[in-house]
């Protein structure tokens, strides 16, 4: 890699690390925010709602947007667009105000991600792309993990507003770093864009995420007439979407190329990575609750609870993905299946109402090890199965997979959670005892969904190191 590659990624890296962190520095502040906007918890719910609601239906359109666009262009729209909407965030007077700023911020995170992947895949030799995509993890898996330890630290000293206001000079220094020195890296085409497409694909994926957000919070009183339809709307959005794809890409004019999925490797990479996420979200939202509601920790040391494991997939991915490039995916992925599995079994049989907090601490690292050794080999080696053209196709599949997969394991979680405590508090159980069963229910679902990843491991193929998969079928 050129000199001037390497400077593209490294800021690309840093970039969207810092717009990934913000995913999930919400979840610790929503107690804080309700206090201070005099608003009600599904209220408040809905800054977390609108931002992956947003990333969900914007994701699908970046695949066409960055064949059209410069690398630059693309970056400097994305970073725009994020340190506008932080700024909107930090002057916030109120609720709506708030809302709107983490739309904006959402619309720049969108774009980020599938940029970092696409750039990186055109201009990383085959050889030592594991080592690249490894650094990719970090700000993949580290910066989400992150999110909820320094949102703990920021609150505990200062106002909310300052969530944003310390991350607005970080996105800002990018946004001119990246206007002064950002090289464009891909060539752009010139691609038609088709609107039937776009507005299928917000009905489709928006309509999914929405219906699942609302599920957890419908536990308790029956499924809602909205959170039905929602569903429903988003299914039957996703077959005419499907479907429409599948007929634009005869004459190249798909908005998300589903030949892709013509590459063995990429499909079972991308269904292992659905379920990957949905474990890794499940759980990000369960054990703050355990803590908090069940052990009665406070909310700065849930977030250094969270912080090892973290900080653990964040050593190991360099060090994964230099394995990579020698072993390829086989002998990662295996392991790294069956200590997620492990870990989210342990989490069902052993937390109760008066376990440890060391525990909790030690079943997330063990999780998060498993989970390092799992991401790096399934994007790699997933990226690396389509065709050079496809990359930037592939990315977008696979950042709207992990978006709807993300909303879809919090949704499982919380309405089995809901669901079980409910029910347990019926029958004259604790409020403690009652959410301690409902987490371990929720752990349970979890595990028994980890099972058939393991048998998925065996069938992930190495990319290619000559041509692409996708050029043979």
């Amino acid at each position: 890699m050129s000199a001037r590659d390497r400077l593209a990624v490294t800021l690309l890296l840093v970039s969207t690390f810092v717009v990934i962190l913000n995913e999930t520095i919400m979840g610790v502040a929503l107690p804080r925010l309700m206090d201070d906007l005099a608003i009600t918890a599904s209220t408040a719910q809905w800054l977390t709602t609108a931002f992956l609601l947003t990333m969900a239906v914007v994701i699908p359109v970046t695949g066409f947007f960055l064949q059209r666009t410069t690398t630059r262009g693309a970056f400097l729209t994305a970073m725009g667009l994020f340190s506008l909407g932080t700024l909107v965030c930090a002057l916030s007077p109120g609720f709506e105000v708030l809302l709107a700023g983490r739309v904006v911020q959402a619309t720049g995170t969108a774009v980020m991600l599938p940029l970092l992947m696409t750039t990186v895949m055109t201009v990383t030799p085959p050889a030592s792309r594991g080592r690249t995509m490894g650094n990719i993890s970090i700000v993949i898996s580290v910066a989400p993990a992150l999110g909820p330890t320094i949102s703990g630290l920021i609150l505990s000293v200062l106002d909310w507003r300052w969530m944003f206001g310390l991350v607005l000079p970080i996105a800002l220094g990018a946004l001119v770093l990246g206007a002064l020195r950002l090289p464009d890296v891909t060539e752009p085409r010139h691609a038609r864009v088709d609107v039937v497409s776009v507005m299928l694909s917000a009905v489709a994926f928006g309509g999914l995420v929405f219906g699942m957000s609302r599920i957890g919070e419908a536990a308790n009183g029956g499924l809602e007439t909205v959170t039905l339809g929602a569903l429903l709307a988003g299914a039957a959005g996703l077959t005419l979407f499907v479907a429409r794809q599948v007929r634009l890409q005869r004459t190249d004019d798909a908005l998300l190329d589903l030949r892709t999925f013509r590459s063995r490797t990429f499909a079972v990479g991308v269904a292992l990575m659905a379920v990957m996420m949905m474990a890794l979200f499940g759980v990000i939202i369960m054990l703050p609750i355990y803590a908090q509601d069940v052990l009665g920790v406070d909310t700065l040391r849930t977030g250094l609870m969270l912080l090892p494991g973290g900080l653990l997939m964040g050593l190991l991915a360099p060090a994964v993905g230099r394995a990579y490039d020698r072993v390829g995916p086989r002998p990662l992925l295996v392991p790294g299946t069956v200590l997620v599995s492990a870990a989210t079994w342990g989490m069902a049989m052993l937390l109760g109402a008066g376990s440890s907090p060391w525990l909790l601490v030690g079943a997330h690292l063990t999780m998060s090890a498993g989970l390092a050794l799992v991401f790096t080999p399934l994007f790699t080696s997933a990226l690396g199965s389509v065709s050079p053209e496809q990359y930037s196709h592939g990315s977008a599949v696979i950042g709207t997979v992990q978006q709807v997969a993300g909303a879809a394991g919090t949704a499982v979680f919380v309405t089995v959670l809901s669901a079980t405590a409910a029910g347990l508090a019926a029958g004259g159980a604790s409020e403690v005892v009652a959410t301690a069963g409902g987490v371990r229910a929720a752990f349970l679902v979890g595990a028994v969904l980890t099972l058939p990843a393991i048998g998925a491991a065996f069938a992930v193929r190495p990319a290619p190191a000559g041509a692409p998969v996708a050029a043979h079928h």
